[in-house]
């Protein structure tokens, strides 16, 4: 049984940036995520070629392994984690939990992310718990959906993703929406190199912040939904440009400091 968590308190801290998150409504977020590659080497880097950036219009984070968390940290960038436990503490090996990740000074945390859900048979109502306990303690999830070729291909690609939303919608209510980011990532084009087009991206970013709009059309106006899958320089200006695309979760060019940064340039300009 997975621990129910439901976020009722708000710390005063967490609302100012909650506040400055509306002013700066839908300011785009580029996010690298490393996934299991990565060396110290790397993190140095990443830390010089961001050092002297000039991005001024866009959010930028990078979410390496835990093991080199320490090695970004007080980097010009947001630091993340790719996952946390369920649990918020005791007698769980290996697993690294919402309040460890916030003491690294950890801004965000991927959740729900469709490798982990596979790799890890991480259910929607597991990710949901792991939402719960990012938001309890004050770290913005990255909360990942998407659907597997065979899934769009037989016309229920809505229904998919309404069901991974609804979850952690019945569990942590709407208005944790407010501190939350969704990322949308066609499972078919994680690591393909094939890639949603801008149109079928944004046809699908639209239904997410329509669905969520059902609920509280404020909260999911404010929302910043990325895209992820085979994002890259060329493509992502193109991508970022669609009216309900507000940045992306970016996987294997972000393993590349020069072409990330080109990314983030993009979503800048």
């Amino acid at each position: 049984m997975y621990n129910v968590v439901r976020l009722v308190n708000i710390s005063p801290a967490f609302r100012w940036a909650k506040d400055a998150k509306v002013n700066n409504k839908r300011r785009p977020l580029v996010a690298g995520n490393w996934k299991m590659n990565g060396s110290a080497g790397l993190a140095e880097s990443m830390r010089s070629t961001f050092a002297t950036a000039q991005l001024n219009k866009v959010d930028v984070a990078v979410c390496p392994p835990f093991v080199f968390l320490h090695a970004l940290a007080d980097a010009n960038v947001a630091l993340g984690a790719q996952t946390l436990s369920e649990y918020e503490n005791g007698a769980h090996t290996g697993e690294i939990s919402a309040q460890m990740l916030k003491a690294l000074d950890c801004q965000y945390v991927i959740v729900g992310h469709s490798e982990r859900r596979a790799d890890q048979h991480e259910s929607n109502g597991l990710v949901a718990d792991k939402v719960a306990m990012a938001l309890a303690a004050e770290v913005t999830p990255i909360f990942c959906v998407g659907e597997p070729e065979d899934i769009r291909d037989s016309g229920n690609l809505y229904e998919y993703l309404a069901a991974q939303i609804d979850a952690v919608v019945s569990h942590v209510g709407i208005d944790a929406f407010e501190h939350m980011v969704v990322a949308y990532e066609p499972i078919w084009a994680i690591g393909t190199g094939k890639t949603a087009s801008p149109e079928q991206a944004q046809d699908v970013h639209r239904f997410i912040r329509e669905h969520l709009a059902k609920n509280n059309p404020a909260v999911a106006q404010g929302l910043r939904i990325l895209y992820g899958g085979s994002v890259k320089s060329s493509n992502a200006a193109e991508l970022f440009g669609q009216p309900d695309v507000d940045g992306g979760l970016i996987g294997g060019a972000s393993l590349d400091p020069e072409e990330f940064l080109r990314i983030c340039q993009a979503a800048d300009s």
